[in-house]
């Protein structure tokens, strides 16, 4: 399976089970770095258009644990309004501003992993780009079926709606610079 295309000004390449995404945001790479290393900033806007995120855990640093809960708070999205989805990731690497490796899974609550979804070892690289920062996101699957079961949740799609609230947000932070 090898598929290329561009969404919502994300370009996406899908090569066995890996999925590259990349995006070009319209700031700095500290400031880029910073909205994905910072706690309140992370929360502010990770996740789709219509949902928060609460940090329970989050600890930057390799080894170190971000346990958090997405939660629909748009009445206009229908059956997901109130749902809640938890997540967590365990950082392997981290090079400021460079680089940031993880491990990423569902989970519950509690942090568990969720056994019926995949893992994804995510390895996110911030380029300087003519000014501004290109993101290049390479999550690796443990199969291509647990790609493809992402991919049918709609990953690029809601990739796509949330960096567009960072977009908002990166925005904001240049304006007070």
């Amino acid at each position: 399976m090898s598929e290329n295309k561009i969404t919502d000004n994300i370009t996406t390449n899908v090569e066995g089970r890996d999925l590259i995404m990349e995006r070009i945001f319209a700031a700095p790479r500290d400031l880029v770095f910073n909205a994905f290393s910072k706690p309140e900033q992370l929360a502010s806007w990770w996740g789709p258009k219509g949902w928060q995120t609460e940090n329970r855990e989050f600890n930057f640093k390799p080894d170190g644990v971000w346990h958090y809960c997405m939660r629909c708070t748009d009445e206009n999205q229908g059956e997901f309004y109130g749902q809640e989805s938890w997540g967590k990731a365990v950082y392997q690497e981290i090079i400021v501003p460079e680089k940031i490796v993880l491990t990423d899974m569902f989970s519950d609550e509690e942090g568990n992993a969720a056994e019926s979804m995949p893992e994804t070892l995510v390895t996110m690289t911030f380029v300087e780009h003519e000014g501004r920062t290109k993101l290049i996101m390479h999550s690796r699957f443990n199969s291509v079926e647990g790609l493809q079961q992402v991919m049918e949740m709609g990953i690029v799609e809601g990739c796509a709606s949330q960096f567009s609230r960072l977009d908002d947000l990166l925005k904001k932070r240049q304006q007070i610079r």
